[in-house]
C-alpha cells in the first residue's frame, strides 16, 4: 500500500491525515488497509502509534461532540441564558391572564438513568465545561471509558446534582417572572409561578429491573425529600432566616428526615430483607413522619408569616425559595415510577382470579366487565410494611409502596405511575383497581400507559376506548384532573423504523384529543411524555433543543389541541450521562432550562401560515403509504435472520457495560450467548450496536423505497414541508454518521470465503494455518448462512435511497478510519487467539470454545477463563513439609503465554472499546 504511511513513521497526526484522505477518495481496497494496519500494529511500536492516533481522533471528536452540545442548547448565540431566561419571563407574563394563572406547568423535565453512562465521570463534567468554555483545554487522558458499571446509588447520586442545577435555573427564571408579573399586576398576592416541572424516575423505575428493592425506593424517595428540605434551608440562610420558627420549624424537619432515611434498611441482592430490621424502620418513619412533615402545604402559614417581616427585596427572595419548595413538593423533584403490564396482569389474576388472557380481544371484554365489578364493590385494605416483606407480586409491591410513601413522606405530590407495555384498557383499569385497593386516592395517582411498541402504537386508540368506557376510569380522570400518556421511541423506532415511529406518535395523538371530546373530558388536562432520550436513536431530534422540542410537539398538534380547548403539559426525558450533560454546569442548566421555558411559552403562540398550510397533511395519501412502506420494511428487516446474526455477531462487546443492571450470572462455561431475535436485546444497546457497526438501520431502512414510490413528491416535501424536513433531520444526522463500506466491511470479516482467499493467498505455511484456523472457526458460527443476503437487503435500500436523494450526507472520513483502526484490532485479536496453546477439555471449557468467545469479542469472559487455565505464577511451596525429599517440583507458571498472548489480547480489546468511544463521540450520543 504505497499511498499509506507505515505506522512506524511520520506523527499520528500526519497518519491520520494521509490515511482519511484515502478513505475518503475510495472504496475498494478498505479490506487491504484493514489487513495493513493489522500487519502493522503487531509490534509494540505499532500497537503504540495505534494508540496514539486512537487518542487524537477521539479528542478531535470530543471537541467536536462539545460544540454540538454548546450548540444544541443555544449557548453559543445571544442572548445569553440569563438574559433569555428574563425575556422569556416577561413573556410568560405578557400572555397570562392572571397571576394565578402562571402557576400551571407547560412542561416538565424527567431524569432517566439506566443504561447510558457510557463514559467515566470525569469526562462528562470535562465535556459540559468545554461545552461552556470552548477555550478550555482538553487533557489527553488514557482512556474516556469507565472503569466499571455505574451503582444504583451513583446514579441516583448523578441525577440529583444535575436536578440541582435545574432547580437552580428555575428559581433564577422564577424570580424575573415575581418581578415582571409584579410590574403588570403591582397589588398581586402571593402566587406561585411554575411554568415548568422537574421529575426523577431513577430509582423508581422497576420495568425489567430486579437490583431496585421496594427498600431502595423508599430510601431514595426520603434521600429526595431530605435534599428537597436542605435546599429550603440553605435558602433560609443565605436570608438570614435560619432561627426564625420557619426556619426552626424546616431544621426539625431535616433531623427527623435523616433519622427515617438512617433507619430504612438497604436490600441486599439474592438476600431476603430483615424483618425485624424493617419493624425498626416502620416504627421510626411513622413516629418522626409529623416532625418530618407529611405535606408541603404545611409550611405556607410560616411562609407567610416570615414574609410579612422582610423587605421588599427580601420578601421577594422568599417568594422565590417558596415557589421552588412548593412547586415540587417534599422531594427535589416529582417522581415517576413504572412497572410492565404483565405484572399488573400477575396481581389481578392473583387476587381477583382473572385468569383470561388480555391480550385476547375475544377474552377482553368479559375482563374488562369483570374488572369494573371488582371496582364497584371494593374495599381498600390497609397496607403496612409486613405486608411488603411478604406480598410475591412484584405490581402489589410497587403499589404498595407508593401507598406508604403517600402515608408516611408527601401525602401532597402526585406519584406518576408508568406502565410499560400497554396493551388494553384492561390494563389501565387494572392498575387504577390496584392503586384504590391499596387506599391510594385518584389524586395521588398519575396512571401513564406507554405506547412504544409498533402494537400498542396502531392500537392505542382502542385502548383508550376501552378505558373511557368504564364509568370508573372516567371519574378517575375527572378526581385525577389529568390524563396522562406516555410515548417511547426506543421500541418503536428499532422495530418498525424512528421516522415511522414519529407518524405514529403524532396520530395517536391526534386521535386521543378526539377520544377527549366524544367522552365528555375536553375539560381534564393531557400530559404528554416522551421518553426520548438524547439519541436519535431513541428520537430525540439532532440538531437543537429547540427543534427536539418543536418535534414532539409540532404546530400542527399545538393548533389541534387549542382547537380542542384542552389544556396540556409536555415532558421530555433527560436521560443518563448523555441527558445529564445538559444540566452539567450552571450555565448549561441555565441555557437549557430557557429552552423549555421557552417553549412552554410557545405553546400559547398563534401558528404561522406557513406552518398551518405545511403540505404534509394535505396529503394523508402519500403520508400514509410512505410511512407505512417505512415501517413494512423496517419490521422485514427485523425478522430477517440476518439482521438477528448480526447484532448477535459482536453484540454489547463492541460496548462497554452502560448501567447499575446486574450482568446474567456470571457462566464458567465457554459458550456464547447467541439471540435468536432482536427483541432479546434491550432497545438502548440495540441501537448503540448500530451506530458502532456504522449503520443505523433504525432510522435508515425502509426509506430509499418509501421514496422511491414517490420520488418528485419526497423531494419537494424535503424543501417545502416543515414537519417532513423536520423527519429528515433524522435520516440527515444518521447518513452522516452510516456508511454501506464500513457494513460490508463486516460482513467481509464474518465470512470464511475472506479468510480462505487469504490463506491462499499468503506464502507463509505458519500464517497460513491461522488464517485457516479463523476460516474453521467462523464456518462454525454460520453467520455466513444468512447474513450476506440481508446485507444486500441493505444495499438495496441504500442505493434507492441515494437515488432518491443524491447530495445525502456521508461519513467523513475521520470516522471512517475509526471503523478501519477497529477491523484491524478485531483481526489482530482473532489471529492472537489462534496462538492459544491447546488444553484438554474442562467440562464445556475447549480451545475451540474459547476461540469462539474471541471471534464474538467475548475477549474479557475469554481472558477470565484463560486466566483459570493458564495461572502466570505457580503455588509457593518452599517453605512446606510434605513429609518426605523432594525436589522434582519446579515452580513454573505461563508467563510467556500471558506476555505473547493474554497481554496483547487484553491491549488490543481496551484499544478496540477505546474505539468505541471515539465513534461514540462523533456520534455524539450512546444508544
Amino acid at each position: 500500500m504505497t499511498d499509506r504511511a507505515a505506522l512506524s513513521d511520520g506523527a499520528p497526526s500526519e497518519l491520520i491525515d494521509a490515511l482519511s484522505a484515502g478513505l475518503a477518495d475510495t472504496h475498494h481496497d478498505l479490506p487491504d488497509m484493514i489487513t495493513s494496519l493489522a500487519d502493522q500494529s503487531s509490534s509494540d511500536k505499532g500497537i503504540d502509534t495505534l494508540e496514539k492516533i486512537v487518542r487524537q481522533l477521539r479528542d478531535r471528536n470530543f471537541g467536536t461532540r462539545a460544540d454540538a452540545l454548546r450548540r444544541y442548547i443555544g449557548l453559543d448565540s445571544h442572548p445569553a441564558p440569563h438574559e433569555r431566561l428574563t425575556q422569556v419571563a416577561q413573556t410568560l407574563v405578557a400572555r397570562a391572564d392572571s397571576p394565578e394563572s402562571l402557576n400551571t406547568a407547560g412542561i416538565a423535565a424527567v431524569f432517566t438513568a439506566h443504561p447510558t453512562f457510557a463514559l467515566a465521570n470525569e469526562v462528562y463534567t470535562l465535556l459540559a465545561e468545554r461545552a461552556e468554555n470552548p477555550e478550555r483545554h482538553i487533557p489527553e487522558l488514557a482512556t474516556h471509558r469507565r472503569a466499571a458499571p455505574p451503582t444504583l446509588d451513583e446514579e441516583q447520586s448523578l441525577a440529583l446534582a444535575a436536578i440541582q442545577r435545574g432547580r437552580d435555573a428555575l428559581d433564577d427564571l422564577a424570580l424575573e417572572i415575581f418581578r415582571a408579573a409584579r410590574k403588570r399586576w403591582p397589588d398581586a398576592k402571593s402566587f406561585t409561578p411554575s411554568p415548568l416541572l422537574l421529575a426523577s424516575w431513577v430509582g423508581f423505575d422497576t420495568d425489567g429491573r430486579n437490583d431496585i428493592g421496594w427498600g431502595d425506593t423508599i430510601r431514595i424517595r426520603i434521600g429526595l425529600k431530605l435534599a428537597q428540605l436542605q435546599r429550603l434551608s440553605d435558602g433560609l440562610a443565605r436570608l438570614g432566616l435560619s432561627s426564625s420558627t420557619l426556619g426552626q420549624r424546616v431544621s426539625d424537619a431535616i433531623i427527623a428526615t435523616s433519622e427515617q432515611r438512617d433507619a430504612c434498611p438497604r436490600s441486599q441482592p439474592g438476600r431476603q430483607p430483615d424483618p425485624e430490621a424493617i419493624a425498626t424502620f416502620a416504627r421510626q418513619l411513622i413516629a418522626r413522619e409529623e416532625a418530618a412533615l407529611l405535606t408541603a402545604n404545611a409550611l405556607q402559614p410560616l411562609f407567610d408569616e416570615t414574609a410579612a417581616e422582610l423587605s421588599p427585596e427580601k420578601a421577594e427572595q422568599l417568594d422565590v425559595i417558596r415557589t421552588g419548595f412548593m412547586t415540587h413538593g417534599l422531594g427535589l423533584s416529582h417522581i415517576h415510577t413504572r412497572l410492565n403490564a404483565a405484572q399488573i396482569y400477575n396481581v389481578a389474576r392473583t387476587r381477583l382470579g382473572l385468569t383470561d388472557d388480555p391480550t385476547l380481544p375475544f377474552h377482553r371484554q368479559a375482563l374488562l366487565s369483570h374488572i369494573d365489578a371488582a371496582m364497584d364493590n371494593l374495599t381498600p385494605l390497609a397496607v403496612d410494611f409486613g405486608a411488603l416483606l411478604v406480598e410475591p407480586s412484584a405490581a402489589a409491591r410497587l403499589m404498595m409502596t407508593m401507598a406508604q410513601i403517600l402515608k408516611h413522606i408527601d401525602s401532597d405530590t402526585p406519584i406518576r405511575f408508568l406502565i410499560a407495555e400497554t396493551e388494553s384498557g384492561y390494563t389501565l383499569l387494572a392498575t387504577l383497581w390496584l392503586a384504590r385497593l391499596f387506599g391510594i386516592k385518584d389524586h395521588q395517582i398519575e396512571i401513564s400507559p406507554l405506547f412504544e411498541t409498533e402494537t400498542a402504537l396502531e392500537n392505542g386508540e382502542m385502548i383508550l376506548e376501552e378505558a373511557f368506557r368504564s364509568p370508573h376510569w372516567r371519574q378517575y380522570l375527572r378526581a385525577n384532573g389529568r390524563l396522562s400518556l406516555q410515548f417511547g421511541y426506543s421500541d418503536s423506532g428499532r422495530y418498525v423504523g424512528q421516522i415511522a415511529a414519529a407518524n405514529l406518535v403524532e396520530r395517536l395523538r391526534m386521535r386521543t384529543l378526539a377520544q377527549m371530546k366524544e367522552h365528555g373530558l375536553d375539560d381534564v388536562a393531557l400530559t404528554m411524555f416522551d421518553t426520548h432520550g438524547e439519541s436519535i436513536g431513541r428520537g430525540a431530534h439532532p440538531f437543537s433543543l429547540k427543534e427536539r422540542l418543536d418535534y414532539f410537539s409540532p404546530p400542527h398538534t399545538r393548533q389541534a389541541l387549542r382547537d380542542a380547548g384542552i389544556q396540556y403539559r409536555v415532558e421530555a426525558a433527560f436521560q443518563g450521562g448523555d441527558g445529564y450533560t445538559l444540566f452539567g454546569t450552571a450555565a448549561l442548566a441555565t441555557s437549557t432550562i430557557a429552552s423549555l421555558a421557552e417553549c412552554s411559552a410557545s405553546q400559547h403562540e398563534p401558528i404561522s401560515p406557513a406552518e398551518r398550510d405545511d403540505p404534509l397533511y394535505d396529503r394523508p395519501d402519500f403520508a400514509m403509504d410512505f410511512f407505512s412502506t417505512l415501517a413494512m420494511k423496517m419490521g422485514d428487516l427485523v425478522n430477517d435472520p440476518g439482521y438477528t446474526a448480526l447484532l448477535s455477531a459482536f453484540g454489547p462487546a463492541l460496548i462497554d457495560k452502560t448501567g447499575s443492571r446486574p450482568s446474567a450470572r456470571q457462566s464458567d462455561t465457554a459458550t456464547v450467548n447467541r439471540i435468536t431475535h432482536p427483541s432479546q436485546i434491550r432497545a438502548i444497546p440495540n441501537n448503540a450496536i448500530l451506530q458502532q457497526l456504522g449503520w443505523w438501520a433504525n432510522i435508515l431502512h425502509g426509506l430509499g423505497g418509501a421514496a422511491q414510490r414517490h420520488p418528485k413528491t419526497f423531494a419537494q416535501f424535503r424543501e417545502k414541508s416543515p414537519r417532513f424536513r423536520q423527519l429528515m433531520d433524522f435520516a440527515h444526522q444518521a447518513l452522516a454518521h452510516s456508511d454501506i463500506d464500513v457494513l460490508r466491511a463486516t460482513i467481509h470479516q464474518l465470512d470464511p470465503g475472506t479468510w480462505l482467499n487469504r490463506a491462499a493467498d499468503c506464502q507463509d505455511a505458519d500464517q497460513r494455518a491461522h488464517l485457516l484456523a479463523i476460516a474453521e472457526d467462523l464456518e462454525e458460527l454460520e453467520f455466513w448462512k444468512s447474513v450476506p443476503a440481508m446485507f444486500r437487503r441493505i444495499q438495496r435500500e441504500h442505493i434507492a435511497l441515494r437515488s432518491a436523494w443524491p447530495d445525502a450526507p456521508t461519513m467523513e472520513g475521520d470516522e471512517k478510519l475509526l471503523h478501519v483502526i477497529r477491523f484491524a484490532l478485531m483481526e489482530r485479536i482473532w489471529r492472537l487467539a489462534t496462538y492459544i496453546p491447546y488444553f484438554g477439555p474442562r467440562g464445556t471449557v475447549t480451545r475451540e470454545a474459547i476461540t469462539t468467545l474471541i471471534l464474538c469479542l467475548d475477549v474479557p469472559r475469554a481472558l477470565r477463563l484463560l486466566d483459570d487455565l493458564f495461572p502466570i505464577n505457580a503455588p509457593s511451596i518452599a517453605n512446606l513439609d510434605f513429609g518426605e525429599p523432594g525436589g522434582a517440583g519446579v515452580a513454573q507458571g505461563f508467563a510467556r503465554e500471558h506476555e505473547q498472548i493474554f497481554r496483547p489480547l487484553q491491549r488490543n480489546f481496551d484499544l478496540l472499546r477505546e474505539v468505541g468511544i471515539a465513534i461514540m463521540h462523533a456520534n455524539r450520543v450512546f444508544g
